[in-house]
């Protein structure tokens, strides 16, 4: 019986990978058209905009929409809020996830089935947003930064995803750190976690992606606009119908062209969703090893 040569391919076979490229290709473009579409809407003239219809390049290239909403300092002081939030946020719920995942990585910490069980608990059932509400309150984190860090400090789901990382480590490498008496924080600080960068990094956009997206925290707790973040701010010019009118302190539009209400709402949320995309290229390479660490190598 001869050998097949894989290299060798029928035309059924050929078919099927064309009709699978094909199938591919589509779900990219059904994927990123929408972000395209309101960043090239954003970029465009809003009279030549409002004709509609599909947007590959800006028609009429101006960035008077973009310069409106500079023009006022509530979207900075929100843009700022956003920042600040995922910065500290990421940053905190990094620590305190590494510092949980680690420990119940170890096969010898003691009553780690019951920690287990008590976190992954919490996936499986909330308090509801009542209850959250008044615990929220009783703390005194009504209307301060602090209601946007805390309650999001670690991820069930990432901490699991981040613990399953450190237990495929060998325990060799702890060992041999423990017969040089290195203690438990130098053994996560110097042998640790400088072999768990892919996973950390995806960790890390998972919380960036989280902290910078939501909103529920800034409607249900913050009443402030000295502490509104960005994504309130677009919810609002959303929801509202008099978008030029909801942006406000812009004063002396001459000179500016017209603007629509879609041009403002399509620049506001380029300005939400453009730095999540510039951090998750800059962590690609990252985030593509992190996701495939458990994966089975042939």
């Amino acid at each position: 019986m001869g050998i097949v040569n894989p290299k060798h391919k029928t035309i059924g076979d050929r078919l099927t990978n064309v009709f699978l490229g094909c199938c591919v290709i589509f779900i990219i473009i059904v994927c990123i058209y929408p972000f395209w579409h309101v960043i090239m809407y954003s970029l465009s003239d809003s009279r030549a905009a409002m004709s509609g219809g599909v947007f590959l390049l800006p028609r009429s290239f101006t960035l008077d929409s973009y310069s409106m909403l500079m023009s006022t300092q509530r979207i900075f002081n929100a843009m700022w809020n956003s920042i600040k939030k995922t910065l500290v946020g990421t940053s905190l719920a990094m620590v305190v996830t590494v510092l949980t995942a680690y420990p119940l990585s170890r096969g010898d910490l003691k009553g780690r089935r019951f920690f287990l069980l008590m976190i992954y608990f919490t996936m499986l059932f909330s308090s509801g947003i009542i209850p959250t509400y008044i615990q929220i309150k009783n703390l005194g984190l009504l209307d301060t930064f602090w209601v946007y860090v805390f309650p999001g400090a670690m991820s069930a789901y990432n901490m699991f995803v981040l613990r399953n990382f450190f237990a495929t480590i060998p325990d060799s490498l702890s060992e041999s750190a423990t017969l040089d008496e290195a203690n438990p924080l130098q053994i996560l600080t110097r042998i640790v976690l400088p072999l768990s960068k892919a996973a950390l990094a995806t960790i890390a956009l998972y919380y960036v992606n989280s902290f910078w997206n939501s909103y529920m925290d800034g409607v249900l707790y913050v009443t402030s606009t000295r502490l509104e973040l960005l994504q309130v701010y677009v919810r609002m010019l959303i929801s509202l119908t008099g978008s030029l009118a909801a942006v406000g302190e812009v004063g002396d539009l001459s000179g500016r062209g017209v603007i629509t209400e879609d041009s403002i709402k399509m620049t506001v949320i380029a300005i939400s969703v453009i730095p999540v995309i510039l951090f998750y290229l800059f962590l690609q390479k990252y985030f593509q090893k992190g996701v495939t660490v458990g994966a089975v190598k042939g």
